[in-house]
């Protein structure tokens, strides 16, 4: 697409691809070395992949885990996301996954995780169950 930001993306910026996928640093990071694993092909969102090129985008994300680990020593965890139709932030409807390292004290209370997309919901206290 012409309009595109993905598909129009400068080919200097990928660091890493394979036939169906390309892998850039993203340029709004939330952590140092956030990742951006983006479709080749444009396609608007992961739930449009066939089953056969999810299971090869879950290996790319776990290739590139590997490799930020070896990379940088200070990670000690991720934050993997994607972010699915309008209402759930995405900003550039082409397919890609975020893999966002976390380093111990980055900040002071991460429980909840992801559930931070949503202010107000991230802190909880585990219920019985």
């Amino acid at each position: 697409m012409k309009t595109c930001a993905f598909c129009n993306i400068n080919k200097k910026r990928i660091i890493a691809e394979d036939d169906n996928f390309f892998v850039v640093k993203d340029i709004y990071p939330v952590t140092d070395l956030h990742t951006l694993i983006i479709t080749k092909k444009h396609i608007q969102s992961f739930f449009d992949l066939d089953i056969k090129k999810q299971k090869l985008c879950i290996d790319v994300v776990n290739d590139q885990r590997k490799k930020l680990l070896l990379d940088d020593s200070t990670i000690t965890g991720f934050n993997v996301g994607i972010n699915i139709g309008k209402d759930a932030g995405q900003t550039v409807e082409h397919c890609h996954i975020h893999i966002i390292p976390r380093r111990k004290g980055d900040m002071n209370n991460p429980k909840g995780g992801v559930r931070g997309v949503i202010p107000g919901k991230q802190n909880y206290e585990m219920l019985d169950l």
